[in-house]
């Protein structure tokens, strides 16, 4: 039922405005990070383009913040604000797979999760994230790092065309022939230029992958790491895993008096024959022997989800991020000391590659700003108890003040905490000053401004 509200915003959409006084408000106005604690003036779930039209449109005659959510997972909790207009995105999630051409589009509330079962009916994939439960929409206008980056290149350089709706509440579409300026920023530049309706990404053939977690005592953790560090190098492209600091779950794998305790890890994603997959990996085993590991054949999608059930929702949060040139001894030497003091077993620590396919791509063919990087490190503090905040953030802030000094200026934007706004810069990094005429271009009052905002 809809709930009339001022300015006929009721009278002009299809979907569900909720307002405080209504029923569900409590739960709707939250978003993942349960740190975050804001009473939005009105949320509303659009049912498509048209509502959304209508909500921005609503937000600028009225003056208020408009806060676009999809999948919600945004850790300063860019999905709602204080007396914020919320265009709420999730109930918009169909996705239309065209295996001929090999390109699917979806809304822009799809989850990666739906989005992946969608496309896996037909041998094919994209790159997404790490947790399926993350909206498409963020993780792609951030950029996009994820298991296939090193094969198909970032979420972003699969985008093909997006429908978006502007801040004077315009509909356009977006590619490399029409508005390709407002397509070069939407690679990179995050939510700072409209609300991004529809997504249409390139796909590839990815099926069965190889690969699962594994996990080495702490005391292997440096020469996991220096394997790691110089096989990225020349490993084949179809190789997308990562080396981590993580608690070992309750997980049958885990020997039942290791869980609990911290481990170094490396996560495996294979996209070549299996066999192939199996050598390489063994390739660890010869630096160390694993506690424990799940490695094997599986489905994409089952790697893509098997770690959601450490990310629900209610958690806090708190990130850090950088970008990394070289691994260095001293980068590894910050991490074994910092790494194994992850304090639940909701935090991890993941340091990502991303070179190969990303680094194919010249640095000012899209908004990406960090193509000379060859890792990407994310500290995510999350943890279930609030009494716990300030142990766990002063984790997050140590550690990433360690890793600082071997890393470069600014990290990855869907990484950053709030406290990072002043980094803004550095986080977009070489094509900072392009996205800034971007954003004056397409949304000259800021509109747009929760999010890494680039000022106009």
């Amino acid at each position: 039922m809809t709930t009339q509200v001022p300015g006929t915003l009721a009278d002009r959409i299809r979907g569900q405005v909720i307002r405080p006084e209504d029923p569900g408000y409590e739960e709707a106005r939250h978003v993942y990070n349960a740190m975050i604690e804001a009473r939005p003036h009105l949320i509303v779930r659009c049912a498509g383009t048209d509502d959304v039209v209508a909500t921005v449109r609503y937000a600028a005659e009225t003056g208020r913040t408009v806060a676009v959510r999809g999948g919600g997972h945004s850790v300063p909790g860019f999905g709602t604000a204080d007396d914020a207009v919320v265009v709420d995105l999730s109930s918009m999630q169909a996705v239309d797979v065209d295996p001929g051409a090999r390109t699917a589009s979806a809304g822009g509330g799809t989850t990666w999760g739906r989005f992946n079962d969608a496309t896996a009916a037909s041998g094919l994939a994209t790159t997404g994230g790490i947790i399926s439960t993350t909206g498409i929409g963020g993780l792609t206008l951030g950029g996009g790092i994820g298991y296939l980056c090193r094969a198909a290149g970032l979420s972003c350089d699969n985008l093909i065309a997006a429908e978006v709706v502007t801040a004077d509440g315009r509909v356009v579409t977006a590619d490399e022939d029409e508005n390709a300026d407002l397509f070069w920023a939407l690679r990179g530049g995050g939510g700072n230029f409209g609300v991004v309706t529809r997504f249409t990404y390139r796909l590839h053939p990815v099926e069965t992958i190889y690969g699962g977690p594994m996990f080495f005592e702490l005391s292997d953790a440096p020469a996991v790491l220096t394997f790691f560090r110089e096989f990225i190098r020349d490993a084949p492209r179809e190789y997308g895993g990562f080396p981590a600091f993580q608690i070992a779950p309750p997980l049958p794998f885990v020997p039942a008096d290791r869980v609990g305790e911290p481990f170094a890890a490396v996560v495996s994603c294979y996209t070549g024959p299996a066999e192939e997959g199996e050598r390489i990996i063994d390739g660890l085993r010869e630096v160390a022997m694993p506690v424990a590991e799940h490695v094997g054949p599986m489905p994409y999608p089952a790697l893509n989800s098997a770690f959601d059930p450490l990310v629900p929702p209610g958690l806090q949060h708190y990130w850090k991020a950088a970008f990394v040139t070289e691994l260095t001894d001293e980068a590894i030497a910050a991490h074994v000391e910092h790494g194994p003091r992850v304090p639940v077993v909701n935090s991890t620590v993941h340091i990502y590659p991303i070179n190969g396919a990303v680094h194919d791509v010249p640095s000012d063919a899209t908004a990406f700003g960090h193509r000379d990087a060859d890792f990407a490190t994310v500290i995510a503090g999350m943890w279930p108890d609030p009494a716990d905040n300030e142990a766990n953030t002063r984790w997050v802030r140590d550690y990433y003040a360690a890793i600082a000094p071997h890393s470069q200026a600014g990290g990855y934007t869907n990484f950053a905490s709030a406290d990072d706004a002043p980094k803004v810069a550095e986080n977009y990094g070489a094509n900072y000053a392009r996205l800034r005429e971007v954003k004056r271009a397409w949304d000259p009052g800021n509109l747009f401004r929760l999010n890494q905002n680039i000022a106009p």
